[in-house]
């Protein structure tokens, strides 16, 4: 077991009962929580189906804390109803580019798992071939803004920043937290930066 793992359990544990916390976009719905640990032989079984392997830091995830639940946005979407994307081609120099379903059978473009829910055709991936391998990129799936890369080097370090960056009571847009002065003024959609 990779040794974040009792250190993010813990952490996680604690963010519900810290008053002075930033507010996470979704907690509403996964109110901190995570679904079931998922079996050795259920992750395989995926990366047979889908004919990969999942990075190390998010199959340890799953393994080890839990298949779905408390993550940035909406939370984590159980692995059977992860979905398998490619970053449609480049386009013209300096254009979002969206996230498509790859064709059948074409393994000549680098996949992407959709991970984690945002809303509406805002995607949250994690790398799981190429270059980017474990990493998580944030866009939109119709191509309207990034992708954005993050600097987090595999999804236990992504994780643990939202974890730090909330308990520590910060404004985050990337990762869509709201310090507790922010989302507690009457006028707080008029007080956030403008990018």
């Amino acid at each position: 077991m990779d040794p974040r793992i009792p250190r993010l359990r813990r952490k996680l544990a604690a963010i519900p009962f810290q008053p002075l916390r930033s507010h996470s976009f979704g907690e509403k719905q996964h109110r901190f929580r995570l679904g079931p640990k998922l079996s050795e032989a259920r992750i395989a079984a995926f990366e047979a189906e889908h004919g990969v392997a999942l990075p190390y830091a998010y199959r340890q995830f799953l393994r080890h804390l839990g298949g779905s639940g408390a993550a940035p946005f909406y939370g984590l979407v159980p692995l059977d109803r992860c979905s398998m994307l490619v970053m449609e081609p480049r386009g013209a120099p300096g254009t979002p580019r969206g996230f498509d379903r790859p064709e059948a059978g074409s393994h000549d473009r680098d996949l992407f798992l959709h991970i984690i829910e945002m809303g509406c055709t805002d995607v949250c991936v994690i790398a799981v071939t190429g270059p980017l391998t474990g990493r998580i990129l944030v866009g939109n799936g119709d191509g309207h803004w990034g992708p954005n890369v993050s600097s987090a080097t595999d999804f236990l370090a992504w994780y643990e920043r939202w974890l730090n960056q909330m308990s520590a009571g910060l404004d985050n847009r990337a990762l869509e937290l709201n310090s507790p002065r922010l989302h507690g003024h009457p006028n707080r959609h008029r007080m956030a930066p403008r990018l």
